[in-house]
């Protein structure tokens, strides 16, 4: 035993969450004096012993005690590197079981452990008797059979009441892990995309390059000692990506040959085919595995056997599913390309070349004679950048391309190249591999294509403002030769000043494709090969006149070029089509024909992509449903949007889409959820200008306050939006958010701000198809109108929304005129209304306003089936109640209840909000009925 007196502060572990509740948990129960065992296991460099560390740093001697007394945990090794890696510990027993070289002497009095079984469980039972005991062994694996089994006997004899909680780790698929199959085992799997990032962030200091950083997580798939080990390695130019990437990345080659020595024990041949198999992938999409078949031919031609690839599937490094087989760990695979010498390497590569026969095989042929190209090779070059034409996939594409640029000569095509593969794999959904790709891009000038995909990238994952840019700059360099993706371009630029609110911007970008308001610049050197103007296209045009004419006030001419859209929506399958003719459905208040389009442009991506369209899709599709009333299906698409936009890199769409879910929330009743969505969708909202997204999450969280009966909250929320000035929100989403404004403006007494909105929006109707629209106004003019108009504009609200669907919207209108009839003591009357309002309430599950219509209802005099009214409060909000109800002053509820009267005051008025009353009067009524109703149900 040997103190240190080392400083230690705690790792910082990421990603693992659920695994280190596991082990708070284990530590919780051992200091509570019940054992527990528990085998962390995984793939090398998945952080086994950063855990086991963790544990240690909980429980060690200088680690604030979770339960009982204790003494030093004990960690078990079978040789010194592992040792290395986990001391120095204060009070830490090290004892060596069974290791190579001479034992130590006994420790404390405690006898040595030898090989016996018994011995080393009377060891653990004679120190677990003294005080609570943790035990730790790392690489446990690599003990030799005998202290294995010995480890085993002594931890299955072990019982909970023992007080010894033993944390073993093993490395997956290694032959000693085996032996502690029985015991209980939690598999560590590599990190997520998020947590990867969160690390390479604090290795990097955020200083990567996005398209370094998207190369280093790519090369890395998840494992954080791989990550550090490449990050590590980088130079401050390449890590800021003024500097080329070393190809292949260098560093973590001791943790790849880790990986390689798995399989050292398989016979040559078999090892030959995994060569193959690895070498196989290079030209199929990523985690399809190799083809079966194209393994068998290789294999024949030479010389081997192909069943004995059995043993690499016994030993669990490879599967064989489908005709295809996988690598169990993707790092095996690209070990094996790394630990074979490049001689051979290249000779697989033409081996593969020539069993990869017959004319739809020509591509995979030519992507593996480039692997085995020794230099650059302008045919080969040329080769490949013919064969990456439509109709192939997009990542195939990519994929040719990318390989035809590294073997071309000239730097201007080399160039070219490389920007068309980072479109095709962006297209594909693969940002980190197109941000990869344009890292390559070294002609000068960059060719307008790159910019066009760096501009298209930072669309949907950076700054909307600088992507307006970097596209306005790639339609001006791209005009002269590539008509098509000028206009895509400026489409793009348009995109973002819509995104952040740039109604200026948004037009300037719009009357550039129409040929006016063209910026001056260099006229940009000519691509080699020109590409021919696109045909015209009559729809695109409608579109960009009816939307320049709508921002523009010109909202009649407007309208009518826009509904051509809705028709040529209706005839088209291209999903960039069907996702113009929503928005313009959406402009002009057409819902059920935003939907429709929507669902459409949907079927489109899923049937024939492009896969980075897939968020954009369902983000449509989920406003439409939104809009339409249906809360639950928007919150669906919104939720498979949102994992969508998380594998696609796309931050923005993921803002936008929470902001979605934080609406849907506000209408179901979920305060806590509505708050989280909200904030998530602002903490990318902010940074990157996302007008729209952020004024729906404030929207939301302010139709929650409103729900929740804090309508003065609600207002002050909602005024900034609503009223003209520098605050205001997006010009698509505020003219919907009026009527939420309103009510909350009317009810918290700021009915003066609420009539200045009114005007516009009764402009904003005028013009507007929305369904609701026309209700809301007159909801609007209701909750503004003296007491003698009152009424007449309830029932007109009413009326129209007899006219539409949406049982949410009408739930509301209900809802204020039950209150209102039940405030003019018009009881009777107002429990209609209230009634219908609690039914459409609950059918659309908009619980907590349901909770305010069962509230009313009840305040009306009517039992409402299921609960009472005290049901609605906490428990502490039902003591003031009923001491309220007695006659109490707030004084005396305090005294009574051991609180301060401003505590009482607080709840006394959430306690009004949630029942619907005004007064204590009312309250003791209400509270007396309730009572009279659960005796007599």
């Amino acid at each position: 035993m040997t103190p240190s007196t080392t400083v230690r502060s705690p790792l910082r572990l990421y990603g693992r969450s659920g695994e280190l509740a596991i082990l708070e948990t284990l530590l919780a129960r051992l200091g509570a004096g019940r054992g527990s065992t528990l085998v962390l296991t995984g793939a090398p460099g998945l952080g086994r012993t950063a855990l086991l560390r963790h544990a240690l740093d909980l429980y060690g001697p200088e680690a604030p005690a979770p339960g009982n007394a204790r003494g030093a945990p004990v960690l078990l090794h079978a040789t010194a590197a592992p040792a290395e890696r986990l001391l120095p510990y204060s009070g830490l027993h090290t004892l060596l079981c069974s290791a190579p070289g001479p034992l130590p002497p006994p420790v404390a009095g405690i006898p040595r452990p030898d090989t016996a079984p018994t011995a080393l469980l009377d060891l653990l039972t004679t120190l677990g008797a003294l005080r609570p005991l943790l035990v730790c062994v790392d690489d446990a694996h690599a003990w030799d059979a005998g202290s294995r089994a010995a480890l085993v006997f002594a931890i299955r004899r072990l019982t909970p009441a023992r007080g010894v909680a033993v944390l073993l780790t093993a490395a997956e698929q290694h032959a000693g892990e085996r032996d502690f199959t029985a015991l209980p085992s939690l598999r560590l799997g590599p990190l997520d995309r998020s947590a990867s990032r969160a690390l390479l962030d604090r290795l990097t200091g955020g200083r990567a390059d996005p398209g370094v950083r998207e190369e280093l997580l790519r090369e890395a798939a998840g494992n954080p000692r791989l990550l550090t080990a490449l990050a590590g390695r980088l130079t401050e130019d390449q890590l800021a990506g003024r500097g080329g990437l070393p190809q292949p990345l260098s560093g973590g080659e001791s943790l790849l040959d880790a990986y390689a020595a798995h399989i050292d024990g398989l016979p040559d041949d078999t090892r030959l085919l995994l060569l193959f198999a690895a070498a196989a992938e290079e030209h199929e999409p990523e985690g399809a595995g190799a083809d079966a078949a194209v393994l068998l031919r290789a294999g024949q031609l030479a010389g081997v056997d192909p069943g004995l690839l059995s043993p690499a599937e016994t030993l669990g490094a490879v599967r064989i599913d489908g005709g295809r087989v996988h690598f169990t760990e993707p790092l095996l695979r690209r070990a094996l390309l790394r630990r074979a010498p490049l001689a051979r390497r290249r000779a697989v590569h033409r081996l593969l070349a020539t069993v990869l026969d017959g004319p739809h095989r020509t591509l995979p042929r030519l992507l593996q004679r480039a692997c085995a190209a020794t230099g650059h090779d302008p045919a080969l070059a040329e080769a490949l950048a013919r064969a990456a034409g439509p109709p192939r996939p997009h990542a195939d594409r990519a994929a040719a391309l990318g390989r035809a640029a590294a073997l071309s000569t000239d730097e201007a095509l080399r160039g070219e190249r490389f920007a068309a593969a980072a479109e095709h794999a962006w297209l594909a959904g693969d940002p980190g591999r197109a941000r990869a790709l344009l890292t390559r891009v070294r002609s000068v000038p960059a060719p307008g294509r790159a910019h066009y995909v760096r501009g298209l990238i930072a669309l949907r994952d950076g700054p909307a403002a600088d992507a307006g840019e970097a596209l306005l700059t790639a339609a001006e360099l791209l005009a002269p030769h590539d008509r098509g993706r000028a206009v895509g371009a400026l489409l793009g630029a348009a995109e973002a000043a819509w995104l952040t609110g740039d109604v200026p911007g948004y037009l300037h970008a719009m009357n550039r494709i129409g040929g006016r308001d063209r910026a001056p610049g260099r006229s940009p050197d000519p691509a080699p090969d020109p590409a021919p103007d696109p045909a015209p296209d009559p729809a695109l045009d409608a579109f960009r006149a009816g939307m320049c004419a709508v921002l523009a006030g010109r909202t009649d001419d407007g309208r009518a070029l826009l509904r051509g859209c809705l028709d040529t929506g209706d005839r088209t399958g291209d999903p960039t089509v069907l996702l113009r003719s929503g928005i313009a459905a959406l402009v002009l208040g057409e819902v059920d024909a935003a939907c429709r389009a929507g669902a459409r442009a949907l079927a489109a991506v899923r049937a024939h992509g492009p896969e980075a369209l897939l968020p954009q899709a369902l983000e449509h599709l989920a406003y439409g449903e939104l809009r339409a009333g249906r809360h639950a299906r928007a919150r669906v698409h919104a939720y498979e949007g949102l994992r969508a936009a998380d594998r696609l890199g796309q931050r923005n769409a993921a803002a936008a889409l929470h902001a979605v879910l934080a609406m849907a929330a506000s209408v179901e009743g979920d305060g806590a959820a509505c708050a989280e969505h909200a904030a998530s969708a602002a903490a990318d909202a902010g940074p990157h200008g996302l007008g729209q997204a952020a004024t729906l999450a404030t929207w939301a969280v302010a139709r929650a306050d409103l729900a929740a009966g804090r309508h003065t909250r609600a207002a002050a929320r909602l005024a900034p939006l609503v009223l003209n000035g520098p605050r205001r929100g997006h010009f698509a989403a505020l003219m919907l958010a009026v009527p939420c404004f309103v009510e909350a403006a009317v009810l918290a007494g700021r009915g003066e701000e609420a009539r200045a909105v009114v005007a516009e929006f009764t402009a904003w109707t005028a013009w507007t198809a929305d369904p609701q629209a026309p209700a809301q106004l007159a909801r609007c003019h209701a909750l503004l109108a003296p007491a003698g108009e009152a009424a007449d504009r309830y029932e007109e609200a009413l009326a129209h929304h007899a006219r539409s669907s949406g049982d949410f919207e009408r739930a509301r209108t209900e809802l204020l005129y039950g209150q209102w009839l039940r405030r003019q003591r018009r009881t009777r009357e107002a429990r209609d209304p209230l009634r219908d309002a609690l039914v459409a309430f609950e059918r659309c599950g908009a619980r907590v306003w349901a909770e305010r219509a069962a509230g009313e209802l009840r305040a009306a005099g009517e039992s409402v089936a299921g609960s009472g009214p005290v049901d609605l409060l906490t428990a502490q909000q039902r003591r003031v109640a009923r001491c309220v109800a007695e006659g109490a002053t707030n004084r005396e509820v305090a005294v009574r209840l051991s609180v301060s009267p401003r505590t009482v005051d607080h709840h006394l008025r959430n306690v009004f909000a949630a029942l619907g009353v005004r007064s204590r009067t009312e309250l003791a009524r209400l509270l007396d009925r309730d009572e009279e109703n659960a005796a007599n149900p």
